[in-house]
């Protein structure tokens, strides 16, 4: 059956009646078929959802409390569809898949419980008599584009908050996962959102480029959110601001785990496994970069290197921790960044190998500026191993790199870790924890060439609404002419 897009609450195909397959990179067999949008697609939908867009924006508070909070349980009566679309599409594994699921519905809850908290404040005027006040409104039409490798995750966090700000909202699936992508519509339409206030569409890979631009030129839509590579994340950019669009944009990374010379070795070791290979190492998050003091880099390496050997992979339908890469090109880019390295004096510690559409954790020791690993974003399971002498040279290493996402490091003296922590420069650090945490009312985002603005809680208010200076003033009051 092909997946329809969702406009004006119904469904629709594509006008050209164009669609795409979307190939499962385990079987090779078509896990999606969708309706590939063009340009006058993605103008019906925002012209859906400016029409919707009165209704939505003044609805009472506990009205899209009550909506967002039905999403969230029919999105957690659909699990197994959920982690059937992701298995199928993005060669997931279904523990991945099932914590996606479960996460967004608690980004809609989140979601929910801050209606009541899209405020403002009373602000003392310098005219007597005068009430002044900074009111938080809707911006109004957004766009949410949302990548594949946490893909109910992040096409959630794409709309709650929007829609919690009382937006309407457009959803430009990933090409890798439309028809995951469009269960969270089918949640949110379900719980009984207006008509329009959310609209799913999806589109082959060849009309990307079209279709957002489409989107983002269109003078109804007034804020642009995308979570993906920093390439395209730089034109998404530039065409937002070209068009004065507002934009949040959360980029590639590539984090830093700093092991300082205290550490707790075993501690430090279990955070780099999960945060290093969890979802193949596909999380912009990721801990790409293991930077460790050379006073107990053997001991550490020793005991990481085991670690990350004796992690199955291989299909993801079967019991193991590494499922499938996303697609072929994912797996070639594993094989020239491991060949690079190794050309140039590092050591493979653990993995090296592939099969089939999964490649084994790899940890390469060792790595110096010159390899190509040191600089580029992996986004899968081959990791950088880089001795350091000191915290001083710790953190000069963990901030040679264009990207300020997520970082971590270890230490048993917090005030030293407070201070590395502070000298470290990311959107997120966390200490004595992974680099990969994800929490729906914390600040989400980065620095950089990681991008700009934040997902969750309070922060996300501020990027969804604008603040309108309104008074209430006397009208006698006396002029100078």
């Amino acid at each position: 059956m092909t997946l329809q897009f969702i406009i004006d609450g119904k469904d629709v195909t594509a006008q050209s009646g164009k669609t795409y397959e979307r190939i499962d990179p385990v079987t090779g067999k078509a896990a999606s078929v969708a309706s590939a949008a063009g340009k006058s697609d993605a103008l019906a939908a925002v012209k859906a959802a400016h029409a919707a867009l009165p209704g939505w924006a003044s609805a009472a508070p506990a009205a899209r409390r009550k909506i967002l909070n039905k999403a969230a349980d029919i999105m957690d009566s659909k699990a197994q569809e959920f982690v059937n679309a992701m298995i199928e599409e993005t060669g997931a594994t279904a523990p991945w898949a099932g914590f996606n699921v479960t996460l967004a519905a608690g980004i809609l809850r989140e979601a929910a419980a801050m209606v009541t908290q899209i405020g403002g404040e009373v602000i003392p005027s310098n005219k007597p008599g005068t009430l002044a006040m900074a009111i938080a409104k809707p911006k109004g039409v957004c766009v949410g584009i949302a990548p594949w490798n946490a893909p109910v995750i992040l096409g959630t966090r794409a709309v709650a908050m929007p829609l919690a700000c009382g937006n309407t909202v457009i959803l430009k699936s990933s090409e890798m996962c439309p028809r995951t992508h469009r269960l969270i519509g089918d949640c949110l339409v379900e719980a009984g959102l207006p008509a329009g206030a959310i609209n799913v569409v999806s589109n082959a890979p060849e009309d990307a480029a079209e279709v957002v631009k489409a989107l983002i030129e269109a003078p109804e839509v007034r804020h642009v959110n995308f979570t993906g590579s920093t390439a395209v994340g730089r034109i998404i950019g530039r065409l937002a601001g070209e068009n004065l669009t507002q934009s949040l944009l959360e980029l590639g990374g590539k984090a830093p785990l700093v092991v300082l010379s205290d550490a707790d070795i075993d501690g430090a070791v279990n955070a780099a496994v999960f945060g290093a290979f969890m979802n193949q190492g596909q999380i912009c998050m990721s801990t790409e970069r293991i930077i460790v003091d050379e006073s107990i880099a053997d001991d550490f390496v020793a005991k990481l290197a085991k670690r990350a050997a004796a992690l199955p992979f291989g299909d993801p339908r079967e019991k193991v921790v590494l499922g499938a890469l996303v697609n072929a090109e994912a797996l070639d880019k594993m094989t020239a960044l491991i060949d690079d390295a190794t050309a140039k004096g590092a050591t493979i510690v653990a993995g090296g190998t592939r099969e089939g559409a999964s490649h084994a954790a790899t940890l390469l020791d060792g790595v110096t500026p010159e390899m190509r690993i040191y600089r580029e974003e992996s986004f899968g399971p081959v990791k950088s191993i880089i001795r350091v002498s000191g915290d001083d040279e710790a953190v000069r290493v963990a901030n040679d790199t264009e990207y300020g996402l997520s970082a971590a490091l270890f230490s048993q003296d917090i005030k030293r870790a407070l201070d590395v922590a502070g000298r470290i420069e990311s959107g997120i650090c966390h200490i004595n924890g992974p680099t990969v945490g994800d929490e729906p009312q914390m600040p989400f985002g980065g620095v950089g060439a990681s991008g700009y603005g934040r997902f969750g809680g309070k922060a996300a208010i501020a990027e969804f609404t604008d603040l309108r200076w309104i008074t209430i003033e006397d009208p006698a009051q006396g002029y100078p002419f």
